[in-house]
């Protein structure tokens, strides 16, 4: 098992590339399922989760391959394996990640027997699919639980007006992928309004799909029978989280970044409580330039679906706040299990109490140099630029979970100035 050395106090200074957004490639690339033509994307991120979204596609019938050593992505169709009539995704490949569950959405656009089994991921939160299934049900999929498996059986697909009862991110993308193959209006009120979602809905719309409102929260789709056939091309958006993750790094270690390759209008949640907080922030085209110039203020922070400030920052403006001047209140109300990097910050000299859905962050004069394991992505994330900006060694271990979402994190670290190693156990 590998852990990261870092040696903190030193001001992050440069110019850093953000990579293609994780949480768009995936569904992108489990959408390429509902296709037989070849799919070609750019910008895709080297990742632990994209090589597991490969292993997953592959398995269930395409063959992927990475051109040079560019972020070029090329997918070829192969027919899929079958067990018994039902096309399976196994527990193997699907307890990896929450994102693998998308596939009963894609599959179910082209095959009448489905075994999808239930999803794994990071240890933030029970995450349901509870609404996925309702979706499913309304729009004429039958399903049971067997050996933990969902068993779908496709009956007659049809129209459908969904009303979630949340606006999840992954329900609306299951139900964009399954709806794509539908010739019939299919209504989802309620639906996520990521940019993510977005990009996923442009790729469907190069299949041939109709789709209006995405970005909303009324998304109406009218799918096809039979996709456009010839090859189908797509950019990934940039990495938003990976971006706001950068622009509270240089806060945090007082420095002076310029971010490049970034969409500042998916931020403007973060932006705002950055420039109250005291950072310069000025925006230009695909860029942003990041600046200290005094004492940060502390600032509250409810996280809620998008456009609101984002679950998968909270970690990291957590560990912003801990040397901010004042107190903050840190509310999450996405995920349940979200407030795991708060013992490990306080093993650094924070100063943070947790009261349910609540914690409360007093701001200290420095954080101090220790021994931290990290227990997800985010988390980690957090502890990492805790680390940068503390007094002295950190150690972080189990740094695997970073692996699944950054993107060459030590190497765009050092060349920002940044004092961190990898090194193995």
């Amino acid at each position: 098992m590998e852990k990261y050395i870092i040696e903190g106090g030193i001001k992050l200074k440069g110019k850093v590339e953000i990579s293609g957004s994780k949480n768009s490639a995936l569904p992108i690339m489990i959408a390429s399922l509902l296709t037989e033509n070849k799919v070609v994307l750019y910008n895709v991120p080297k990742l632990k989760d994209i090589f597991t979204t490969i292993d997953i596609i592959e398995f269930l019938g395409k063959k992927v391959y990475w051109k040079d050593k560019s972020t070029v992505v090329i997918i070829q169709h192969r027919k899929p394996h079958k067990e018994k009539g039902f096309v399976v995704a196994p527990y193997e490949l699907i307890k990896k990640m929450r994102a693998s569950f998308l596939v009963s959405g894609a599959l179910l656009a082209n095959y009448k027997k489905v075994k999808a089994a239930l999803p794994g991921g990071c240890a933030i939160g029970v995450r349901p699919v509870d609404i996925h299934i309702k979706a499913f049900e309304q729009l004429g999929v039958d399903h049971n639980i067997k050996g933990g498996y969902e068993v779908f059986v496709r009956k007659n697909l049809s129209s459908a007006v969904i009303k979630f009862s949340y606006p999840s991110v992954g329900a609306t993308e299951n139900v964009l992928m399954l709806a794509s193959k539908i010739p019939q209006e299919v209504v989802i009120f309620n639906a996520a309004m990521e940019p993510e979602i977005v990009d996923l809905a442009e790729f469907l719309k190069k299949l041939g799909v109709k789709i209006e409102g995405e970005g909303s929260s009324f998304i109406k789709v009218v799918g096809c029978k039979n996709f456009i056939s010839c090859d189908v091309e797509h950019t990934i958006i940039p990495d938003r989280i990976e971006a706001g993750t950068y622009a509270i790094a240089c806060g945090i270690t007082k420095g002076e970044i310029e971010i490049c390759n970034v969409v500042a209008e998916n931020l403007k949640a973060l932006i705002n409580k950055l420039r109250s907080s005291g950072l310069i922030i000025e925006i230009e085209d695909k860029k942003m330039y990041v600046s200290y110039k005094e004492k940060l203020k502390a600032q509250n922070i409810i996280t809620r679906p998008y456009p609101y400030f984002p679950t998968d920052l909270q970690a990291q403006f957590m560990a912003l706040m801990c040397t901010a001047k004042g107190a903050s209140v840190i509310k999450e109300t996405v995920f349940e299990n979200r407030f795991l990097h708060v013992a490990e910050l306080n093993r650094m000299g924070a100063n943070i109490f947790v009261d349910g859905k609540k914690a409360i962050v007093y701001g200290v004069e420095k954080l101090i140099g220790a021994e931290v394991v990290v227990s997800d992505l985010r988390a980690g994330a957090a502890l990492v630029l805790a680390g940068l900006a503390a007094e002295g060694i950190s150690k972080v271990s189990h740094i695997y979970h970073l692996d699944r979402g950054y993107e060459n994190f030590e190497q765009k670290l050092k060349f920002l100035g940044a004092k961190i190693k990898r090194i193995e156990e």
